[in-house]
């Protein structure tokens, strides 16, 4: 089995999409990055919001289908380039509306164009393995869940992974990331917990930062082969 050291030389994109750095969004990339480095992966970090990325769609990076070879621009043609050069990907990301924020959305539609992501008989992504890891403020024990993991899972494993070619696409839910959990009841009524303190809150976020480590270990054991 391949250690950190044997797979030093390869290319890890990890993606952030969220407003503030101070988020536990952002802490738990930080975390899966440092996973990353200590597999022996070099980071290229995306912060899609520090970099001033704008996910509106432009004339400019509208796809044609007519011509799959359209030079789309610069800014779409430079993220697709880390695309390329990544042997994995990360993204780190809130949970909206059981899909992914604006950001990262956005970010997808332009980037992940016809000509490029999907729309050759031979996918340029073809081969790449992705790790999804989505924060959830829906608590851990809601019946909701298993939906959000289904929705999850239709949207960016089938819907946009196996359309690209991507050989591994995988979604890491992470529930519980509020203080105060979310949770609806069987008629529909919306619940919050009281805000977790002391040692509840630390305990709930120690196991929090177990469940996001271990999504980012099987993620990189299903990419280490017997030697």
């Amino acid at each position: 089995m391949h250690n950190g050291s044997e797979t030093t030389g390869r290319t890890a994109l990890v993606v952030i999409a969220h407003h503030r750095s101070d988020s536990l969004t952002a802490h738990t990339a930080r975390r899966a990055t440092a996973q990353l480095e200590a597999a022996g992966y070099r980071i290229d970090l995306l912060d899609l919001q520090a970099e001033g990325f704008d996910p509106r769609m432009t004339v400019e990076d509208q796809p044609e289908w007519g011509n799959r070879d359209k030079p789309y621009s610069a800014e779409t043609q430079e993220h697709m380039r880390r695309i390329l050069a990544a042997d994995v990907v990360v993204t780190v990301f809130p949970v909206y509306w059981m899909s992914v924020p604006a950001i990262l959305k956005g970010w997808i539609d332009r980037v992940w164009n016809y000509g490029f992501a999907y729309g050759r008989s031979k996918p340029r992504l073809a081969g790449k393995r992705i790790l999804w890891l989505g924060l959830g403020g829906i608590a851990a024990d809601d019946a909701a869940l298993p939906d959000m993991q289904a929705t999850l899972e239709a949207q960016l494993n089938t819907g946009l992974a196996y359309y690209s070619g991507f050989a591994h696409s995988s979604v890491g839910l992470l529930p519980n990331a509020e203080e105060r959990r979310q949770r609806l009841d069987p008629a529909g009524n919306f619940y919050l917990d009281e805000a977790a303190a002391g040692a509840q809150r630390t305990a709930q976020y120690a196991e929090f930062d177990r469940r996001a480590a271990e999504f980012v270990e099987e993620f990189l054991a299903a990419d280490r082969v017997a030697a």
